[in-house]
């Protein structure tokens, strides 16, 4: 007797186990593209990113401008003003490389930072929906990072997720 209630007992605590060892998976880029407030911030950064090309294209018609003058009047220029010329277009170029990755350095934190936000808000909606469910643990299926999952365990999450952040 005592024997059978302690496999009963086993028995139990083993299928109890199995039932938190479902897993859940998703897409977190397929969530993302399907998100309103994705194509807002992508709309943001490009507005930004256009901003800042089009600064980027001014300062070398700038220099180029600057460039073409100082070839064309080098012949004529006295020593020290041709020196000077040389020196302003030195600093030009090398401001223009400064601002160039200035400028990939922001884009790259605001798209950092519009990102997150949206990150966040995905991990939120995993994890209310992974205790929802009583899953024990959630993958990310993006970059060929889960090749497999047995349905009888795992389930996709990726259009719950979805549908919960619309």
């Amino acid at each position: 007797m005592k024997k059978t209630l302690w496999f009963f007992l086993f028995l139990l605590a083993t299928l109890h186990m199995q039932a938190q060892e479902r897993v859940g998976f998703f897409s977190r880029d397929a969530v993302l593209r399907a998100l309103p407030d994705y194509m807002a911030a992508q709309a943001s950064l490009d507005k930004l990113r256009g901003q800042y090309d089009a600064e980027t294209q001014r300062v070398e018609d700038e220099f180029n401008r600057k460039y073409e003058e100082f070839l064309e009047g080098q012949r004529d220029f006295a020593p020290t003003i041709l020196q000077k010329r040389q020196t302003e277009l030195q600093e030009l170029m090398s401001k223009n490389i400064q601002f160039r990755q200035e400028a990939a350095r922001l884009l790259q934190q605001a798209e950092h930072d519009a990102m997150a936000t949206l990150y966040a808000k995905i991990g939120e909606a995993a994890k209310a929906i992974g205790k929802e469910r009583g899953l024990a643990f959630i993958l990310n299926t993006d970059g060929d990072a889960l090749q497999y999952v047995d349905e009888s365990i795992g389930v996709d999450l990726t259009q719950d997720i979805i549908s919960r952040l619309r």
